[in-house]
């Protein structure tokens, strides 16, 4: 786990959309960080202002599921089904990584649940946990293979399910709340969130300062890890066109910007011991770190993650310790605030 550590306040968790607080999505705060540790301030509608013409913006296409849905457990509490993901494997029923949290504010997961167990769900739906995810742990587990009785868990959930919150949000959100510009492949348990600043203003700006963008797709799993957890496994995509693209941003000795975490697993997950990136689908489980930093990725667009979050070991992958402590150190320091309805930071380390 990363070395970085930090206290974070509740003033600094953002609580609504910056729409809701007078802003534009794009008008959301951007630090800079260079180097081993310049860092300026300024607004994510300059994004386009610290890149170069021919650098590589490389984008989640992935949109968000309303991938929570409320419950009762068979002894009667309240449960929030927060779904994942659906298992991978060829099975011949829905199977689906679910996490419980207790209900309906979903304040903690539930860590009592027994395999076997049933929870009914809207829609006259039972879902029945079949075991603890992965299969190794058996210690209170907070992730479970489960089955809903439904043929298409995706149709469920857009007709019975609401987006994924947690305590610190302050009231529900519609689903448009919680997509990017660029979701058009529904699969995500939770918002790329990385992606939010952007919009049509930003993208223009970005072509006409020579930014090439182009898209991947990974759909996330949840992402309300525990201190020490590790990323789930996620189904991702890599297109010829993008990995084309990516390899001769490269050559040219150009930057390739990952827009987010997701963006960074999909992209490093394709690219072989010699930096070269070849397209590829599947289901990753990359973990980014110490024992294996960045091969192809060179920038980061990336949202502030809390202390613990096994995000902060991909950040340091990319950027290195010193740059990543240095950002997070200036964004306490400055109020800026936190998760996916926050402000924004741009890492370019010294390639």
């Amino acid at each position: 786990m990363t070395t970085l550590a930090f206290d974070l306040p509740a003033s600094l968790e953002a609580a609504s959309p910056p729409e809701a607080r007078g802003l534009a999505r794009d008008e959301v705060r951007l630090l800079v960080a260079r180097g081993r540790s310049c860092v300026t301030h300024t607004r994510f509608t300059h994004l386009a202002d610290n890149l170069e013409p021919g650098d590589l913006l490389v984008v989640n296409d992935s949109a968000t599921l309303p991938a929570a849905v409320d419950g009762v457990r068979s002894g009667g509490a309240a449960v929030t089904v927060h779904f994942s993901g659906p298992l991978p494997g060829d099975l011949d029923f829905p199977v689906w990584v679910v996490e419980l949290r207790a209900g309906p504010r979903a304040e903690g997961p539930i860590t009592d649940a027994v395999a076997g167990e049933h929870a009914s769900l809207p829609g006259d739906t039972e879902l029945t946990l079949l075991g603890a995810y992965p299969s190794g742990n058996r210690t209170s587990p907070r992730l479970w293979a489960a089955h809903p009785d439904v043929d298409d868990v995706a149709s469920y959930l857009l007709e019975h399910g609401r987006p994924i919150t947690y305590s610190y949000v302050d009231r529900a959100w519609p689903l448009e709340a919680y997509q990017t510009l660029f979701a058009t492949k529904p699969g995500s348990a939770e918002m790329p969130s990385a992606g939010r600043p952007f919009t049509p203003a930003v993208l223009r700006d970005l072509v006409r300062r020579g930014v090439f963008v182009a898209p991947v797709t990974l759909h996330t799993g949840v992402s309300s890890m525990e201190a020490g957890e590790g990323p789930v496994p996620e189904p991702y995509d890599v297109p010829a066109a993008t990995a084309d693209l990516v390899n001769l941003t490269r050559s040219r000795g150009r930057r390739v910007v990952a827009v987010g975490t997701t963006v960074t697993r999909a992209l490093e997950t394709v690219a072989s011991s010699d930096g070269i990136v070849r397209a590829g689908s599947g289901v990753t489980d990359l973990v980014l770190g110490p024992s294996r930093p960045a091969r192809v990725v060179t920038g980061l667009v990336t949202g502030w993650h809390a202390p613990d979050a096994s995000h902060l070991d991909l950040l340091e992958a990319v950027a290195g310790h010193g740059l990543v402590s240095a950002a997070y150190d200036e964004a306490t320091a400055n109020g800026y605030l936190w998760h996916e309805f926050g402000d924004s930071c741009l890492l370019l380390p010294d390639e």
